[in-house]
């Protein structure tokens, strides 16, 4: 009776200890963040889904883990709501680097970690660039608008309109140039996927299979074929 019991309690002791394998770490410190859940989560079916999480007590570090298959965009987050403000990061299997505030939690992040991720900040870095221009446009073309200086007002609108094109172009030039990487087919889907179906179609013709057949890349393609078939 009593090895049987000391086998039970073996086999739950090592069940408890088991954990599922991680090839890939996210750590670093919170700033001001004492108390406190944090959460590490990806997308799948439109909805977030928790692949890690940690209570924080009394400390500003964190490391959280999971298994990734490929290389995906993460989320850090303080909370599970749908609205809660999230850390994007495109995350590979190794260990990325995430330190930043509480107070601003999003944009004092500093982040270090795989070659998609500097990839992906290299193109937000230029694509902000026509996104500000735009919000000036935007600024002047109201204020002619308020001065009754409806020419002024055409003249940027038309102005605005070659903005976006050019900054369409530039994403479907990045896309293309960079088709060996996730990021490609992810800009396509998350950034351009209102532009031309033809020029999509570009972007997916091009991609390698191990590109073609990722995540994004697989959403890329049935993305098209739904456009296609409206």
């Amino acid at each position: 009776m009593k090895n049987s019991l000391y086998f039970i309690l073996a086999i739950l002791i090592t069940a408890c200890t088991q954990q599922t394998p991680k090839n890939t770490t996210v750590s670093g410190s919170i700033k001001g963040f004492q108390k406190g859940t944090l959460y590490l989560q990806n997308v799948i079916d439109g909805g977030f889904t928790t692949l890690d999480s940690l209570v924080m007590n009394s400390t500003t570090d964190f490391e959280l883990g999971c298994d990734l298959e490929e290389a995906e965009l993460l989320f850090l987050s303080l909370s599970k709501e749908v609205d809660a403000e999230r850390i994007s990061f495109f995350a590979d299997k190794g260990l990325t680097t995430i330190n930043t505030s509480l107070k601003r939690f999003k944009f004092d992040a500093k982040i270090e970690g795989s070659t998609q991720q500097k990839l992906l900040e290299s193109y937000y870095k230029n694509i902000a660039r026509f996104k500000d221009q735009k919000l000036e446009m935007i600024e002047a073309q109201l204020n002619a608008q308020k001065d009754g200086f409806s020419a002024r007002a055409d003249s940027l609108q038309v102005q605005m309109d070659k903005l976006v094109q050019r900054s369409y172009l530039y994403s479907i030039n990045f896309a293309v140039n960079n088709k060996e990487s996730e990021v490609a087919p992810f800009v396509a889907v998350s950034e351009i996927y209102d532009a031309n179906v033809k020029y999509l179609d570009t972007i997916n013709k091009i991609l390698p299979p191990k590109i073609a057949n990722s995540k994004y890349g697989i959403i890329l393609e049935a993305y098209i074929k739904s456009v296609k078939s409206e």
